[in-house]
């Protein structure tokens, strides 16, 4: 055949198959628009504005802005809309971890707006390679606030209301990098400490990168799999394809690992103890609970969405890293004596009853996954409020994060210590806190399952309350030092942060009927 008669061919062909654009759902992903509006706005308000009003504007705006996200998805709850060419799922599941994240989100900023117990406020841009010069100094003692980590909180939060809801392995991998980039950032830029932040944020930025490299070749062999990476073509590839299972598997594994990696879970945990401590509280407070959400929701779509079919195969994997995440949080955390470190590795042992319920997908799929979302939602309330009270501990160093300097702090603030004490309880599971409601779900719905497994996970909640409890009696059973650190009055900001949180911790303790409902009817996953 002749060039001519190939071009003639190819014209024909195209013009018989012409490319038709993706439909897009504007009204179902406005709460992502918006959020990604504000961030760009956000980063022209750094250009535009003068310095003596960027502060309140960018505040304002970031608030602002996720209000209006968490209106909107209110707004159109109950909805369920496969758009973008199949790339984005807007279903119930994806609108309560977005709501979630959204409150969790706004919480964080109004941590991140404090300047009353911090020269300035906790976070700088500047860099400082020389701890004790005179620029790490000025640093510490400058009066000046530092803006820039609104528009980066608002990228963070984009990418997290994007992952969970994304339906394709490529979008997914995408909005990984968009909310963990401002992440690596944020890690690193703490006005005091200026080494153990800028080392916490090359820790996360290496590992994060091979945990990526680890989830896009998982999606490459995926593709050789399936000839596809949307989940519902991969789900319907595992019953056509004649391909080898083995590209699946592998591709399985190595997907799973960078899910594993963001969500905190043992063993892709190393990072989470070194970056908690050494970024600013506030970003770990931003890290802690909306990281944690958004992991987890796109390990349930991948599992629900793409694997449902082969949850025999996948399941072991699951019983393995929760039990391996509930040992290591509940048995190292015993060993720690920072308390932003004992809190990592708590987020680590809970992270394990979070994975609890999920081996139950196929006998109770609706009651395992209603069971995560509230888990979710609780944890992330009482974490918030939990490192915002941290950071009103300070001395003459800054925060004061050593379990030692914590001693007698009862007797110094009864106010703050009865607060932090009712939080540590529920982060074991007391009765009366929603802790306890979160654990009594999700050990109940995989019980008839996998009770070996709610039985490990109980024995860790076990030992991991020890370590809770000995923050409780040094606080209030200890002699306080001399030259010991004093509770910070806060603003407003924090004021409100910390009470949505204690107060949430509480209501959803003795009333949780309500969130439960809304979990429960959240709970419909559409691929």
């Amino acid at each position: 055949m002749s060039t001519v008669s190939v071009l003639a061919a190819g014209t024909a062909t195209s013009t018989d198959s012409p490319f038709t654009a993706p439909s897009i759902s504007y009204a179902a992903i406005a709460p992502i628009l918006i959020v990604l509006a504000a961030a760009c706005a956000g980063v022209l308000v750094e250009a535009i504005v003068p310095q003596a009003q960027r502060f309140y504007t960018q505040v304002g705006l970031t608030a602002l802005a996720l209000a209006a996200a968490f209106i909107d998805v209110v707004a159109i709850r109950g909805h369920s809309v496969v758009t973008a060419g199949n790339a984005l799922t807007i279903d119930s599941t994806a609108l309560f971890i977005q709501g979630t994240i959204l409150v969790l989100g706004l919480l964080s900023v109004l941590l991140l707006a404090e300047r009353s117990v911090e020269s300035g406020s906790a976070i700088v841009a500047s860099a400082a390679v020389v701890v004790g010069s005179a620029a790490d100094r000025r640093l510490a003692t400058s009066e000046r606030v530092q803006t820039e980590i609104f528009p980066l909180t608002l990228f963070a939060v984009g990418g997290m209301l994007i992952f969970p809801a994304a339906n394709n392995l490529l979008l997914m991998f995408v909005a990984l990098e968009v909310f963990s980039l401002p992440l690596y950032l944020m890690a690193g830029l703490s006005r005091r400490r200026r080494l153990l932040s800028q080392e916490a944020a090359i820790k996360y930025f290496l590992l994060g990168a091979f945990a990526s490299a680890f989830f896009l070749y998982g999606i490459a062999l995926i593709y050789g799999y399936a000839n596809t990476v949307n989940l519902s073509g991969v789900l319907l590839a595992q019953s056509t394809s004649s391909q080898s299972d083995v590209l699946l598997y592998l591709g399985f594994g190595m997907l799973i690992v960078g899910l594993l990696f963001k969500a905190g879970i043992a063993p892709f945990h190393s990072w989470t103890p070194d970056v908690y401590q050494g970024s600013p509280t506030p970003v770990t407070a931003f890290m802690a609970s909306c990281t944690k959400i958004a992991a987890f929701g796109a390990i349930i779509r991948v599992l629900y969405v793409g694997f449902s079919v082969s949850s025999w195969n996948w399941r072991p994997i699951i019983w393995a890293v929760a039990i391996a995440s509930v040992v290591v949080g509940a048995v190292l955390g015993l060993t720690q004596t920072d308390v932003k470190r004992v809190l990592a590795y708590s987020s680590i042992a809970h992270a394990g009853f979070i994975l609890v319920p999920l081996v139950a997908v196929q006998s109770n799929g609706k009651d395992a996954l209603s069971s995560v979302l509230f888990y979710l939602a609780s944890y992330g309330l009482t974490t918030v409020a939990a490192f915002g009270l941290v950071t009103l501990v300070r001395d003459s160093n800054g925060e004061a994060t050593h379990l030692s300097q914590w001693s007698g702090l009862a007797k110094r603030s009864p106010l703050f210590a009865a607060t932090f004490t009712f939080l540590l309880l529920g982060f074991a599971g007391i009765p009366l806190t929603s802790g306890f409601i979160g654990k009594f779900v999700v050990f109940r719905a995989a019980f008839h399952t996998a009770a070996p497994l709610v039985v490990v996970a109980l024995v860790g909640s076990a030992v991991a309350a020890f370590f809770y409890l000995r923050i409780v009696v040094m606080m209030y059973f200890a002699e306080p030092a001399e030259d010991g650190p004093t509770v910070t009055i806060p603003s407003i900001f924090s004021y409100l942060s910390i009470a949505v949180g204690t107060i949430a911790t509480v209501v959803l303790g003795v009333f949780p009927q309500p969130l439960l409902d809304l979990a429960n009817n959240a709970a419909k996953i559409r691929g």
